[in-house]
């Protein structure tokens, strides 16, 4: 059992929800599901929590009402290695959500992502501060990440 747990709370829709991410991710399986009984307090059948692995990352996921919603204070970030990686992931993580900038974006629950090229990393901690400025720039310019323009902001004579 892994030591901590992200522990994301939804209205209603956590099985929809768990679903939905289990389909986007590799090595992602439901691990167990309970359900309302009796005594509630959500109605009888229902998802009351229901564990997950996402790329073998353990979470759960709670049907708590409408008291709490998701903020941008609290993404997941997805490093992908190519470009091919950043749209699947860009593209199926975004519909129906909300597309922000620098690799940001809210799905259709409302949940924050960030969807980031491991090359990014490497780039802007480059030794040579103009090369890692111009890479920035180029970033910040960007709502979905595109390596090969960071790569020509890299290279830029």
């Amino acid at each position: 059992m892994q030591k901590i747990t992200p522990f994301l709370w939804f209205d209603n829709n956590a099985e929809e929800a768990v679903n939905f991410y289990v389909s986007i991710f590799k090595n992602s399986k439901v691990l167990r599901v309970a359900r309302y009984g009796d005594a509630g307090p959500g109605p009888k059948g229902t998802v009351m929590t229901a564990n997950f692995q996402l790329n073998g990352q353990e979470f759960v996921a709670l049907n708590g009402g409408p008291h709490f919603k998701f903020t941008e204070a609290i993404s997941f970030v997805v490093n992908c290695e190519t470009q091919q990686e950043v749209d699947e992931f860009w593209e199926k993580l975004s519909e129906g959500g909300e597309e922000s900038r620098c690799g940001w974006l809210k799905d259709k629950y409302g949940l924050s992502w960030q969807i980031v090229p491991t090359i990014l990393v490497k780039l802007l901690q480059d030794k040579d501060p103009v090369k890692a400025k111009r890479v920035m720039e180029a970033m910040l310019q960007m709502n979905k990440i595109d390596i090969k323009k960071l790569k020509q902001a890299y290279e830029q004579k």
